[in-house]
């Protein structure tokens, strides 16, 4: 029987040089999974100096391109100034960017199969001049993608004490909105074109054939027939109605008071939020520490931890690194899929 080659390996940022984002690429060191190699994008003496505050042992051979590949090797990004744990230096925003954008061209060139974002913090990049409003959208620009959408995965336990956990997938089709702009950001247009990113990623991505996907209605009781609002009459319903022709599994609008649960997830394989706050703090709840952040319709893969930076936790030893674990299993797995072609077709 021939095997299957496995995809080139993972890239993973360590992200602000001042955060924990450096404690986790440590904490990788000392346990790195064998079958999922990495390259850590990250400054070496910052490794250093944070293994050296944790106690923790730090040996990491250079990475080589197309050389043998370890299951973690270092790719030495370079800053401006030492970083210091716990305090952040405008200086360094430049140097974080350019580790990005470095990572980013190894994988649409397939150096890398897929690349793992640590945390980043927007507003120093910002002290320094340089417009930055988060990893997706930056990502998205520098990729020329047009449209993206945010998704968040992580274990859900199940109704079955002896079953094993299964992923609870929330995508959202608005995302960093004030509340008061999330009705007029809901369009046909745009709500189709999030559906399809969707449907196609848990297709090629996740290798799910057919996925089901449960779609939130807007407005408390999902319209109401129309009494508390008409965008699940005048929007979603009509949307809805064209991709089901078209061939996709869509249940909804649903009243979200209702729909996170449990005898209603099992039975589906991701839920389309219509805003962040509608959807994320159940994710987080029940996921949180062990979730994943998932960028969909661009053209590499790219997973990332759930936290932010957590200056004030660098170099103090109490640091987790499950999330971390978890989005590189996660990218690792959505290589897999897209390399062998699982389950992919088009709508």
């Amino acid at each position: 029987m021939r095997r299957e080659a496995s995809p080139p390996p993972l890239v993973l940022t360590a992200g602000e040089p001042a955060g924990i984002g450096p404690d986790l690429g440590v904490l990788l060191a000392q346990s790195p999974a064998p079958e999922i190699p990495v390259v850590l994008l990250a400054n070496r003496d910052c490794l250093a100096g944070r293994a050296e505050a944790l106690g923790l042992p730090l040996t990491l051979p250079d990475y080589v391109p197309g050389g043998t590949a370890a299951p973690v090797s270092l790719l030495d990004l370079p800053l401006s100034v030492p970083a210091v744990a716990g305090r952040l230096d405008p200086r360094n925003a430049a140097g974080v960017l350019a580790g990005l954008d470095r990572a980013v061209a190894g994988c649409r060139s397939g150096e890398f199969s897929a690349l793992v974002t640590g945390p980043m913090h927007k507003g120093v990049i910002n002290d320094a001049g340089i417009p930055f409003t988060g990893h997706t959208e930056y990502l998205a620009e520098l990729t020329g993608t047009p449209r993206v959408v945010m998704m968040l995965a992580g274990p859900l336990a199940p109704l079955d004490a002896l079953a094993p956990p299964r992923p609870l997938r929330v995508a959202l089709a608005t995302t960093h909105l004030p509340l008061r702009a999330v009705a007029d950001a809901i369009t046909r247009a745009g709500l189709a074109d999030t559906l399809l990113i969707l449907h196609r990623a848990l297709v090629a991505d996740f290798g799910i054939p057919r996925p089901r996907i449960l779609v939130a209605g807007l407005n408390p009781h999902a319209g109401e027939g129309g009494h508390l609002g008409r965008e699940e009459i005048e929007v979603i319903e009509p949307v809805l109605r064209d991709l089901r022709a078209r061939g996709l599994d869509l249940a909804g609008p649903l009243p979200a008071d209702t729909l996170f649960q449990r005898r209603l997830l099992e039975q589906a394989d991701a839920v389309l939020a219509m805003y962040h706050d509608q959807g994320l703090p159940v994710l987080k709840h029940a996921t949180f520490g062990e979730g994943v952040n998932i960028t969909l319709g661009l053209p590499i893969i790219r997973t990332s931890v759930d936290h932010g930076t957590a200056l004030e936790l660098a170099g103090g030893g109490r640091v987790h690194d499950g999330s971390q674990r978890a989005a590189l299993s996660q990218a690792w797995d959505m290589a897999r899929h897209r390399s062998q072609g699982t389950g992919n077709r088009e709508h």
